[in-house]
């Protein structure tokens, strides 16, 4: 079996790394790197720690439009499918190297497997949405977390192909977790902060970094804590707070993007977690951090529901409120599977 896989995004990059040991355990994988996060700190750490081959192929698109930067994708990925010839186009998340490498694929009667199918957030104003939408149209193994994310398909008719396997970023977690041990010491004294007394800060959804008015509100938000923050800054979130003239009060610690591994330890670590990333909730959550959401909808609804998860928005009352107030039940079940994902997509694809 020969497989096309396509990643652009630091979470694709978490995600591959786990499905990518399993399939070159005996078939054959050409791996595109879209260049989305074009960047070093953005990708290239996250292919070192990971142990993730790397990649065949860069398309070097970079930022831009969306559709500037798919149209671009298309054109790149098209060629290798053309050259390659493969079996499977395999393609994770919601991104926009997620939706070229899917219209790609599917016009050229390439089978497209999706890695977290039949995420939902119902907010059609976020390009995740329509690109995960799309994706899972013309997919042909629809790889479901959740067994809300199969009744999510189905309410859109979608019934053939789909099956819940969990999620593989638990397989990466638990493989990454003990590897990062090793660090634990240096990785603390680096940030000069102690386990259980900080709070960790994530954002890059264009929702909230490209609306002023919500981004203005996270920054009142954040400098309003009185406890000490790590924010690993996202290059978009870099951007905009420049250019809104933002700044962030001394107990905000802005850092540069953090490599999986040290990832893995800081945010195990955190007292709490304040992000609008899909990956960092569902981490947050195996990792037994209560999480904040800064947005108004999850696709992680199930996080929510067991009450380690609370969506906040940007309302810097309630997300004060809850930064001082909110705390989870004792118990936390078992979500998205036991680690053992990756072989089960690799399965799936090589009896079809």
């Amino acid at each position: 079996m020969r497989v096309v896989t396509i990643v652009g995004a630091r979470p694709q990059f978490i995600k591959a790394a786990a499905v990518s040991r399993v399939v070159r355990e005996r078939h054959e994988e050409y791996l595109i790197h879209t260049g989305q996060h074009y960047d070093y700190e953005m990708s290239g750490i996250f292919f070192d720690g990971l142990e993730l081959s790397a990649p065949d192929m860069n398309l070097e698109v970079g930022s831009g439009a969306h559709g500037w930067q798919t149209g671009r994708m298309l054109e790149g990925i098209e060629k290798v499918i053309q050259a390659q010839r493969p079996d499977w186009l395999l393609i994770y998340g919601d991104t926009n190297s997620t939706l070229a490498g899917a219209l790609a694929a599917s016009k050229l009667h390439v089978r497209v497997a999706h890695v977290e199918a039949g995420l939902r957030s119902f907010n059609r104003r976020m390009p995740e949405e329509i690109n995960r939408v799309v994706a899972d149209h013309v997919s042909d193994l629809l790889f479901c977390p959740s067994d809300v994310a199969v009744k999510n398909l189905a309410g859109e008719g979608i019934t053939k192909g789909v099956h819940v396997v969990g999620d593989v970023m638990l397989d990466v977690l638990n493989w990454a977790r003990k590897r990062a041990e090793t660090k634990r010491v240096e990785t603390f004294a680096k940030f000069g902060v102690k386990p259980g007394k900080y709070l960790l800060v994530t954002l890059h959804r264009s929702e909230n970094t490209d609306a002023p008015e919500r981004l203005s509100a996270i920054v009142g938000a954040l400098n309003g804590l009185e406890e000490p923050v790590l924010f690993p800054i996202h290059p978009r979130s870099k951007k905009m707070l420049s250019a809104a003239g933002h700044e962030l009060k001394p107990h905000v610690r802005v850092i540069d993007p953090l490599g999986y591994f040290e990832m893995v330890l800081i945010s195990g670590a955190a007292r709490m977690i304040l992000t609008d990333s899909g990956g960092l909730q569902k981490e947050a959550y195996w990792l037994g951090v209560p999480c904040l959401t800064l947005r108004d909808e999850t696709e992680w609804v199930e996080t929510v529901e067991s009450g380690w998860n609370r969506l906040v928005g940007v309302d810097q009352e309630k997300i004060l409120d809850a930064v001082k107030g909110f705390t989870p039940p004792a118990k936390r079940p078992s979500l998205y599977g036991s680690g053992d994902t990756a072989r089960h997509c690799v399965n799936l694809m090589g009896t079809q």
